[in-house]
């Protein structure tokens, strides 16, 4: 009986861990969050609780041992030297008070602790002494606006902006400089009086924003320009500052509110206001709206206080940050792997409107997992207007009985696609009409089969499916092929000129450039992308493939211990789940796929068209000289073919790009370089013949 309630509690854990890696992707990546922020915190708070009712089940790679989001690669990465982590969420009057009651506590068993020692030390006292321990006073904090916006890190070197970073994971962000230097809220240096001494190298941390203003009249230009609308201000402001050319940032006015130091910043100050008021001494806008809290009843108040006249503010904010005031209980206090302990986020309830739901549709994943979705007449909610709700589930249909016609709550906080909260059943005509599960795959038209509250189509050349896997297998996180995006999927396997991913190694340019935008530069760029990606590591195709319950962090544990796909795919059930971390459900869920026979012949095409099938030595990644340096390579050398030296790049830890440009570290120029070596010289990047690529590379 034990290991059935373990095994379901596993598998819970794992889809939790599965959707919440999802959402993680689409909000700190792709900018497209596909639910509501406090849809997500259920996610994460029914994760944490799983993990702490059965810790052994707790794995490193869990969301609630990290931050979400990993950075993208068109940016260098850039690690920050104090961690950027996340802040805890609370939505109610209750859990302000228990955040308050939980520092107090820890508080109080701190000073336990110290006096019992003491007691220990002094002889004749009895220890019983140490229930003598006061009540911990009343705690100060300081209470400032969610701003809705990007979370950003600025160095400064002598008061000069050197530097400028994304969150990204929390441990290591994107190198977003250029742009960040046109941001004009940002001092280039700092604007303080000359008698405020500057510290050497300091770090301003604040969020980058769009004031409403502002994101209407972009929205407005785009618009006239024929370009797709943003759905928010914080996703405008994201996208703005992963945009390649700083030029086009320019346009964009984007702003800034400072609100903490990081590295080198806090040593000579005693508490957080004083730390906001140097910050605005420097130079740097601090939001006004921040107040110092006596105890938490005033804290509360002030939160409180808020909900309602948030609209009367230019700019998006989401709730309240609660901060302990005193800098040495920061210390004191400390954080866990993923949040600071003196610190949380009160977020108000998210908005609502009422609408109809004109049609309930089913879309099919890339595994097969058949998800309905309600239409809806389009209504105006956060400043946006959404005509389409997820309802998850089947399971959630019946059980709060959604019919077509249905007046229904959405819930919407600034995300792409809002969820049906309830449905109004006072306002039924008895005209709506009850949604039949589908008995066939929408796509294909197989038989679906109920697995829990899911219905699945077990096909695995639908069409819809294929084309998840597919864009699932050419996303960042797996073979990571520039180009290859949803559009250009659909088409490609809507004209059947692909019918699975290892297709994606057969084709031509003549395949791609009568498409639909798809030009001759286009179609090249992908064709090269293809050619590169054959050359990931063994972990990323492990990934790739789209096993079931296989994540990024499994996928390196199975390269790491199997080093090579065949030695995987005639792996035991035994042998893995002998492996640490890989559990019964994992191991099932290998065996399954790779004893599939159009897996196998999929494998097989891989195989045939070159895709490396082996662990890359991380001994061989190794050179001070190449790594994280950015190579193009042009022209002929001899001994040598274009993948032959690209991969000899990217083994040492170099990256390899297509196009020379400002970012370019070396141009490998062999006999015939073209056009590329003009537009180095150009750029002053360095100029590599063979002898001294041969020379860098064995050095």
């Amino acid at each position: 009986m034990r290991v059935n309630v373990n095994k379901n509690v596993i598998e819970k854990i794992e889809d939790l861990r599965a959707r919440i890696r999802y959402h993680d992707g689409k909000y700190y990546v792709e900018n497209m969050p596909e639910i509501a922020d406090y849809d997500y915190d259920q996610l994460m708070k029914e994760l944490a609780r799983l993990e702490s009712s059965y810790p052994q089940f707790i794995t490193p790679d869990s969301p609630t041992q990290r931050v979400g989001g990993e950075p993208v690669s068109e940016f260098t990465p850039l690690e920050h030297r104090i961690p950027m982590l996340s802040i805890e969420n609370t939505y109610t009057e209750e859990e302000l008070r228990e955040f308050d009651k939980r520092i107090r506590r820890m508080l109080k068993s701190e000073r336990q602790d110290d006096l019992s020692a003491h007691l220990n030390n002094v002889v004749g006292q009895a220890s019983a002494q140490t229930d003598s321990v006061g009540p911990v006073d009343e705690i100060e904090y300081v209470v400032e606006h969610k701003i809705d916006g990007v979370a950003i890190t600025l160095w400064y070197e002598n008061g000069v902006f050197t530097r400028g970073a994304t969150r990204g994971n929390g441990f290591r962000g994107d190198d977003v400089t250029a742009n960040l230097r046109t941001v004009k809220d940002i001092p280039l240096r700092f604007l303080c009086a000359t008698h405020i001494r500057i510290p050497p190298v300091i770090e301003i941390r604040g969020e980058i924003y769009l004031s409403n203003k502002d994101f209407q009249v972009l929205n407005q230009r785009r618009e006239e320009e024929g370009g797709p609308q943003f759905a928010n201000p914080r996703n405008a402001a994201a996208g703005s500052l992963k945009l390649l050319d700083p030029q086009t940032t320019a346009k964009r006015p984007l702003r800034l509110f400072a609100y903490s130091f990081g590295y080198g910043g806090n040593s000579k100050f005693t508490n957080h206001i004083e730390c906001l008021e140097t910050i605005g001494k420097y130079g740097f806008p601090v939001n006004p709206h921040y107040k110092l809290c006596k105890n938490i009843d005033e804290a509360v108040s002030y939160c409180n206080s808020w909900e309602s006249r948030r609209d009367e503010l230019d700019y998006q904010v989401d709730g309240i940050v609660i901060k302990v005031n005193s800098l040495e209980l920061h210390d004191r206090l400390g954080s866990t792997s993923k949040a600071p302990r003196w610190i949380i986020s009160y977020k108000y309830q998210p908005e609502e409107a009422i609408t109809t739901i004109e049609a309930i549709t089913v879309q099919v994943g890339k595994t097969g997992v058949l998800t309905p979705v309600a239409e809806l007449i389009p209504v105006p909610l956060s400043g946006t207007t959404v005509s389409r709700a997820s309802l998850h589930n089947f399971d959630e249909i019946e059980r709060k009985d959604v019919r077509v016609g249905d007046y229904v709550v959405v819930r919407k906080a600034g995300e792409i696609i809002p969820q049906v909260v309830k449905v109004l059943k006072e306002k039924r005509t008895g005209n709506e009409k009850r949604f039949d599960l589908p008995k066939r795959c929408p796509a294909c038209q197989s038989d679906v089969i109920k697995e829990e509250v899911s219905l699945k189509c077990y096909n695995p050349q639908c069409a819809a499916q294929v084309k998840r896997k597919i864009i699932y297998f050419a996303s960042r996180n797996a073979m990571d092929i520039d180009g290859l995006g949803p559009a250009l999927v659909e088409q490609l396997v809507d004209n059947k000129i692909i019918n699975d991913y290892a297709d994606i190694y057969s084709l031509e340019f003549d395949d791609l450039v009568s498409l639909e935008r798809m030009g001759e530069k286009s179609a090249q760029n992908l064709i090269d992308a293809v050619a590169e990606s054959k050359a990931r590591d063994l972990h990323l195709l492990i990934c790739a493939l789209g096993i079931q319950n296989i994540g990024s962090h499994a996928a390196e544990v199975l390269s790491k211990h199997f080093g090579t796909l065949d030695k995987l795919m005639n792996a035991s059930a035994e042998e893995l789940e002998e492996i640490f971390e890989i559990g019964n459900i994992m191991a099932k869920s290998v065996i399954d796929f790779f004893s599939n026979s159009h897996t196998q012949d999929v494998i097989n095409k891989l195989k045939a068209a070159g895709v490396n099938l082996s662990a890359i030595s991380k001994e061989t990644k190794r050179s001070s000289h190449i790594e994280e340096k950015s190579f193009v390579v042009t022209g002929t050398l001899n001994g040598y073919t274009r993948k032959e030296i690209e991969d000899i790049i990217k083994n040492l830890g170099g990256k390899v790009s297509s196009s020379v440009s400002g970012k370019t570290d070396f141009l490998v120029a062999g006999e015939s370089p073209g056009s590329k070596l003009e537009k180095a010289e150009k750029l002053e990047i360095t100029i590599l013949d063979q002898k001294k690529f041969e020379e860098l590379i064995n050095e």
